[in-house]
C-alpha cells in the first residue's frame, strides 16, 4: 500500500532521447543514469532506451555499472573516477574505465594484463571543472606516457563543462579550443564534451558524442536555451488523507508559521520531505485538485503537508496532484484545458537545481512505469 506515486512515462522518454539525437546527429548520444537514473529507477529506463537505439550509458561508479550490466549489453562507462579496489571487477565487467591520472591509467593496464584482458579507457580531461581527471596543461605529457601501455585501448577522451548553461561565459570557449586542439594531436575513437546544457547552449561542443541525463526526464535547467522540446515525463500524484474546519486563529504545523484568518477547511496530504516536497514549499507553494490550485499552509513535515481547501468539503481519498497535470473540468474550461506544477517550479521555490528535486524523491514513493 503506497499513498504517494510517481508515475514515469517511458514512452515520453523515448520521445525526449530520440529529440535529442535529432538535433546532435551525427553525433552518438550517451545516455546518463547516474544515482538509479536520478532516483526514477535505472533498470525499466534503461530497457526502454536500449530498444529506442540508444548505444552508450553513463554511470558514476563500478556498482552503478554492475547493475547497468545486468539489463543492458550496450557499451556502460564510469564517468567519475576510479579507486584502486574497483579496478578489478571494472575490467572483468568490461566496463569503459575513466583515466583521469597517469598511476590510475597504469593501475588499470597491470589488472587488464593478470585478467588476461583487454580493458577500453577514456582520458578524462580537466579543462576548467576542477575536480576530476589530468589537468589540461599536463595532458599531452601523460597521454604520450600512458596511450602505448599492454593490455589497454584507449578507445576515447573526455571532458565536462561547469558554466554550460551560460552560452556567453568565457570558460566555455577556452574549454572547447583547449579540448579540440588536444584531441586533434592524437586519433581518439570518441571524443564528448557536452552534458545536457551544452547540447542546448553550445554547438560547437558537439563531437563524435554527447551526454544526456536532466533532459530525458524533460526538464532543463532553470536558466540557458531550450533548444528542443521535449514531454514532460514525471506526476508526483497522492490523496487526501484528512479534510477538517479549523477555526479562525488555528495555528498550522511546526513553529506555527501560518495562523489561519478565517474559518478555513484545511486539508492533509501524506507527502512530505522526506518524500521529496521540498521543505521550503512551506507556505510557497500549492497543489492541483481536480484543475484547482490550492495552497500549501504552514511548514512542510517529514510525512505530511497541511493545505488550504477554503470552503472545499473535498472527500477522504481525493486525488491530488505535486507535480504534474490537473485536468480542468469542462464547464469551468476556457482556454486551458489544464494547470500544471513541474520540477521547475518545485526547483524555483527552493532556489535549487531540478536534479536535486528528482534526486529527493523519497524511496517510499512508489515508481510506476507507463509504457
Amino acid at each position: 500500500m503506497h499513498r504517494t506515486q510517481l508515475y514515469i512515462d517511458l514512452k515520453a522518454i523515448v520521445h525526449n532521447y530520440k529529440q535529442i539525437q535529432k538535433k546532435v546527429q551525427p553525433a552518438k548520444v550517451m545516455v546518463v543514469l547516474k544515482a538509479d537514473a536520478y532516483g526514477l529507477g535505472m533498470a525499466p529506463i534503461a530497457s526502454a532506451l536500449e530498444q529506442a537505439g540508444a548505444s552508450h550509458f553513463g554511470v558514476a561508479d563500478v556498482a552503478e555499472a554492475l547493475q547497468l550490466k545486468k539489463v543492458t549489453s550496450k557499451p556502460i562507462q564510469i564517468l567519475g573516477e576510479l579507486l584502486t579496489e574497483e579496478i578489478k571487477l571494472a575490467v572483468r565487467l568490461g566496463i569503459i574505465c575513466p583515466g583521469g591520472s597517469e598511476k590510475i591509467i597504469k593501475e588499470i593496464s597491470k589488472e587488464a594484463l593478470r585478467q588476461k584482458r583487454i580493458a577500453k579507457v577514456h582520458y578524462l580531461i580537466d579543462t576548467g571543472m576542477g575536480r576530476l581527471g589530468i589537468p589540461i596543461s599536463q595532458a599531452e605529457k601523460i597521454i604520450l606516457k600512458t596511450k602505448d601501455l599492454p593490455n589497454i585501448h584507449i578507445e576515447g577522451i573526455y571532458s565536462h563543462f561547469p558554466f554550460a548553461n551560460n552560452s556567453k561565459h568565457p570558460i566555455n570557449n577556452k574549454q572547447i579550443a583547449e579540448f579540440r586542439s588536444l584531441t586533434k594531436q592524437f586519433p581518439f575513437e570518441i571524443k564528448h564534451l557536452a552534458n545536457s546544457d551544452g547540447i542546448n547552449n553550445l554547438k560547437k561542443a558537439y563531437f563524435d558524442m554527447v551526454r544526456t541525463g536532466i533532459n530525458l526526464f524533460g526538464v532543463f535547467d532553470l536558466v540557458g536555451h531550450r533548444s528542443y522540446a521535449l514531454k514532460p515525463v514525471l506526476t508526483l500524484k497522492t490523496k487526501l488523507i484528512a479534510n477538517r474546519l479549523l477555526k479562525k486563529d488555528a495555528t498550522i504545523g511546526y513553529s506555527c508559521t501560518h495562523i489561519l484568518k478565517k474559518d478555513t477547511q484545511v486539508g492533509t496530504i501524506p507527502i512530505g520531505y522526506a518524500d521529496g516536497l521540498p521543505l521550503a514549499c512551506g507556505n510557497k507553494g500549492n497543489i492541483l485538485i481536480r484543475g484547482k490550485a490550492y495552497p500549501i499552509i504552514g511548514k512542510i513535515s517529514m510525512d505530511y503537508t497541511t493545505i488550504d481547501l477554503g470552503k472545499q468539503k473535498l472527500p477522504i481519498g481525493t486525488n491530488v496532484i505535486v507535480v504534474g497535470k490537473s485536468k480542468i473540468p469542462l464547464s469551468q474550461r476556457k482556454k486551458k484545458s489544464h494547470l500544471e506544477i513541474t520540477i521547475e517550479d518545485l526547483a524555483k521555490i527552493k532556489s535549487t537545481h531540478p536534479y536535486e528535486i528528482i534526486c529527493s524523491i523519497g524511496n517510499r514513493v512508489k515508481r510506476i512505469y507507463a509504457k
